[in-house]
């Protein structure tokens, strides 16, 4: 039942972008003094536009009414390198942004992980019949 919600199944891919935007934002900061180095983004605001804008889903539209459901089709993360350099080395990692990203990251999988949490409460109530 869980692996056929839509939610379930975007909130699961979100929290893998997630996990995925750490281990880059890590890598960028391993790599701080590497020279030549050039640090590596993860796409996530195409990633959830794409997913967000998928084909209608498996839910059933009981209503004319009611809005098409949408189950963020096969919408996958996307790591990028940032070709840019502003040091005499050629890397382009900046402490600074990447701490920022790592800080907003974090927020965003507690947010995420917090919502997916909640909904598999919601699936816990429904099994136990509401005790």
């Amino acid at each position: 039942m869980i692996n056929k919600d839509p939610i379930m199944t975007m909130l699961t891919r979100a929290l893998d972008a997630e996990a995925l935007r750490q281990r880059v934002i890590a890598d960028n900061i391993a790599n701080l003094n590497t020279p030549g180095f050039k640090r590596s983004q993860v796409d996530f605001r195409a990633f959830m536009d794409a997913a967000l804008s998928g084909a209608p889903g498996c839910l059933k539209q009981t209503d004319p009414r009611h809005l098409p459901g949408r189950t963020g089709g096969g919408a996958r993360p996307h790591v990028e390198q940032v070709a840019t350099s502003h040091r005499a080395d050629g890397n382009n990692v900046d402490l600074d942004r990447e701490m920022i990203e790592l800080v907003e990251n974090a927020l965003g999988y507690q947010a995420v992980s917090q919502f997916w949490t909640s909904k598999f409460g919601i699936y816990s109530q429904v099994i136990k019949g509401g005790r």
